[in-house]
């Protein structure tokens, strides 16, 4: 009975080992994600916007961050280096991008350091003209790139998509679920031991 006792302790301490690991583990694997973007994924625009940008539920940091705006024929329209204003990364156009489908490939470090990625596209009904994008004021250029909840006059947006964002597997919950189990293994193995140990006593006696 006290061996019985003494196993069932054991394994009620690894059950909360266990507990207390995959608690501990849940919040890290828990990354930033990209809220919204501009233009909205699948939005149409009428011309190619000055900028995009990406908006995450936290402020990502300013490390390593990549945004590519590729057109239809893979050519890249990204100008210079990602600006990053508190949660919101942005990227300026060069001048000149043609109209068609655009696609929109990010890459940030979060606010936690684990690098996070997703991608967007919008369609622009024409293209943009240097002189034109040279000569465009803040309103006009707001006015050509619909952020979320509002559209184009005389344009029907596609239906809105989710930001797409990958994160890291979490591995760190696999390896403690590991351990917690390589625990009661051993435990099992050292009790089943000691029963037989107690057992061989008991018939020599």
């Amino acid at each position: 009975m006290r061996l019985i006792r003494q196993l069932r302790g054991a394994l009620l301490g690894a059950a909360l080992l266990s507990a207390a690991l995959l608690g501990a583990a849940a919040p890290a694997s828990a990354h930033d994600a990209a809220e919204s973007t501009s233009p909205v994924s699948g939005a149409v625009v009428a011309t190619p916007p000055e900028t995009v940008s990406i908006t995450f539920n936290k402020n990502p940091l300013a490390i390593g961050a990549q945004i590519a705006v590729t057109d239809a024929a893979g050519a890249n329209w990204a100008d210079g280096p990602v600006e990053i204003v508190d949660n919101v990364a942005s990227e300026r156009l060069r001048p000149g991008a043609p109209a068609g489908l655009f696609t929109v490939a990010w890459r940030v470090a979060s606010s936690d350091g684990h690098p996070i990625e997703g991608s967007f596209t919008f369609t622009a009904t024409a293209a943009a003209t240097a002189a034109a994008t040279a000569g465009a004021t803040g309103s006009t250029a707001a006015a050509a790139v619909p952020t979320m909840g509002t559209a184009q006059p005389g344009i029907t947006p596609s239906p809105e998509q989710p930001a797409s964002s990958a994160e890291p597997f979490p591995w760190s919950i696999v390896i403690f679920v590991g351990t917690a189990i390589g625990i009661l293994v051993v435990l099992g193995l050292m009790a089943k031991s000691r029963l037989k140990s107690d057992s061989g006593s008991d018939t020599k006696s």
